[in-house]
Formats: C-alpha cells, sequence, structure tokens
C-alpha cells in the first residue's frame, strides 16, 4: 500500500508484517491456548488466541493502531470519527487517547452498557442513533465532513485489515512454537476484518490451513455471500446474542479476500454460543463475549471435522456484559 492514509489497493502480506511492526510494543501478543480435557473430548487439538485479553478487550485495538498511528498531525488534531457497536468504539477511542486526537463515536443507543461505559472512558464523545430507524454509515459520514474529521471505517479498510491479520501471523508462529501444524482455522466474522486479514496471513505463512468465518446464524452474510459467488444481504429482522457481529452486507475488501482466500463460512447459533462461552471459562479460563466465542460454538459443536486433527479457533473479545455472561456460563 502506498504509504498516505489513502490506499487504493487491496493488503498484502507486506503490509500485515509491517503492521506487525508497528504494533510492537503497543499491543499485547495474546497466548495460545490449549485443554487437554477439551481435546479429549473432541478427538483431537483445540488451540484458541486469546483476544479477550488484547488492550481494550478484543483484537479491534490492532487494526485501530495501525490505521491512527499513520495520520499526520494536523489530522489527528481534527479527530477521528467511526460507526461501532462497541469493540471497535472502545479500540479507537484508546487509541486516539494514545495520540492525542478528539475521537467521535457513532453507536447504537442499544449497545450494552459496559461497552458504552468503557467507550466513554478512553474520553470518546459518543453519538447515539436507533439501529433499524437510522442508518449509522450516512450518520457517520456526515458528522466526519460537518467536524473535518477523518472517518475510520470499522472494518472494511485496507489498514485495519492489515491490523487484524497480525493475529493470524501470531496463530502460526505461536502453533509452530508448540510443535502444531494446523489443519483449520475458525475466525469470527462480522463485516470481515479480522477474517479477511488473518486469510490473507494464512495464505502466505501456513497456505494448507483451511480458514473459515464463523457468523452468528441469521446474519451470516459473508457465508451466504462465499456460497453464492457475490455479494449477499441479510433482509432486516432476527435476534442474536452476538451483539458486536450482527452484520448484514459484505463490503469492498473483506469479501474480495475472504472470497480468494478462505475455504467458506460457517453459522452458529445462539445455544451454541452460550455453551462456548462456559467452556471458555470454565476450561480456558476467559471470559469471552457472544460475539467472540461463534469460532468456539462452532468448533465445540463440530461444524468441521476435528477428530484426529489440529484446529486453531480465535476467541475476538471479552467485553461483555456482567448479567449476560453469568446467565450463560449457568446455562
Amino acid at each position: 500500500m502506498p504509504s498516505s492514509n489513502s490506499p487504493v489497493q487491496f493488503p498484502t502480506i507486506e503490509d500485515v508484517r509491517d503492521a506487525a511492526v508497528r504494533i510492537r510494543g503497543k499491543a499485547t501478543r495474546t497466548p495460545l491456548l490449549e485443554s487437554p480435557k477439551v481435546n479429549a473430548r473432541i478427538g483431537g487439538r483445540l488451540l484458541i488466541k486469546a483476544e479477550p485479553l488484547q488492550r481494550t478487550g478484543s483484537f479491534k485495538f490492532r487494526g485501530a493502531y495501525n490505521k491512527l498511528s499513520r495520520l499526520s498531525s494536523d489530522e489527528l488534531a481534527a479527530g477521528v470519527v467511526t460507526d461501532s457497536s462497541g469493540n471497535h468504539a472502545q479500540g479507537i477511542a484508546a487509541v486516539a487517547r494514545m495520540l492525542g486526537a478528539p475521537a467521535t463515536i457513532i453507536m447504537p443507543s442499544s449497545a450494552p452498557r459496559n461497552k458504552i461505559e468503557r467507550t466513554e472512558a478512553y474520553g470518546a464523545e459518543i453519538v447515539f442513533y436507533e439501529r433499524g430507524r437510522e442508518d449509522a454509515e450516512t450518520l457517520t459520514q456526515q458528522t466526519a465532513k460537518d467536524r473535518g474529521a477523518t472517518l475510520v471505517p470499522s472494518f472494511d479498510d485496507p489498514y485495519i485489515i492489515a491490523g487484524h491479520g497480525t493475529v493470524g501471523l501470531e496463530i502460526v508462529e505461536q502453533a509452530n512454537d508448540l510443535g502444531a501444524e494446523l489443519d483449520a482455522l475458525l475466525v469470527p466474522c462480522g463485516g470481515g476484518g479480522l477474517s479477511s486479514g488473518i486469510g490473507l496471513s494464512l495464505a502466505t505463512t501456513s497456505p494448507a490451513t483451511k480458514v473459515y468465518a464463523v457468523e452468528p446464524a441469521g446474519f451470516d452474510c459473508m457465508t451466504r455471500s462465499l456460497a453464492a459467488g457475490e455479494p449477499t444481504d441479510i433482509p432486516a429482522g432476527g435476534q442474536s446474542i452476538c451483539d458486536a457481529i450482527l452484520s448484514r452486507r459484505t463490503r469492498r475488501y473483506t469479501f474480495a479476500l475472504c472470497q480468494k482466500f478462505l475455504a467458506g463460512g460457517i453459522a452458529a447459533d445462539d445455544d451454541a454460543v452460550r455453551h462456548a462461552m462456559s467452556v471458555g471459562f470454565t476450561e480456558f479460563k476467559l471470559v469471552i463475549e457472544p460475539g467472540g466465542s461463534i469460532a468456539l460454538a462452532a468448533a465445540l459443536e463440530q461444524k468441521i471435522p476435528l477428530e484426529g486433527r489440529t484446529v486453531a479457533v480465535v476467541c475476538s473479545g471479552g467485553n461483555v456484559d456482567s448479567s449476560m455472561f453469568s446467565s450463560a456460563i449457568a446455562s
């Protein structure tokens, strides 16, 4: 990609490696966890990339830092604007504070209270909208224009994708350290920034590994799009507890990259997600939010074969409301 903050081409593995250098010492190198008890249960080897232990509680810090750290001093002074239901919001807010930039977040009023409070705690201004009645993208664009601020996409941006792709680099390095050759890798997918970045990374670093995007049932637009061979939107309606990854349409960069590098998509329902949250807590000692648990849910449901295989999953975030979490792990 060009050195300016307005890239016109798709990210490459070199961009992901550059992002890894840029975020070093800023982002946490999260562990790759394993449970002998879970392995015995599934008849294979399951490795969990624990991004709930990342700064701000999710992988989103990676892309946020890779993007915002490239802005000029004038651009930082003018501020940044983005839309998010919580995790990207926190990542942008935290990085903006680190870099001295005002941050405005367009957020649905229905966002979990803990995510709202954490975003405000990082110093961001929140502008609420009504999901289903107002268009977040239009409001975000207008707010950025009115304030003369930089608009930061929540996922469909080459620098954001490259930053998230560093998760894939770390997984392969850590799996190699464990003597593990990955047969498959399951990745939570909302807009596709994480799954496309990881797919891009593994195409070079572990090309034999099949990468799958995992989405909530009823919000599986990437899964449907990959199956159809073209972008396929999800009609309005439907509900899921996976508030962080409720996407109804694919975008330019993420769909093209997923189509090129992923083996396919998988959908998992809320009951499977609750079970995964419980297993994550009891067996891996992780607090994982619903959307962050969905790849683990697909693995535990054996949506792909696990027996005799080594499969990694990304648990992408841990910013969950305490009442939601306690209810899930008690079920």
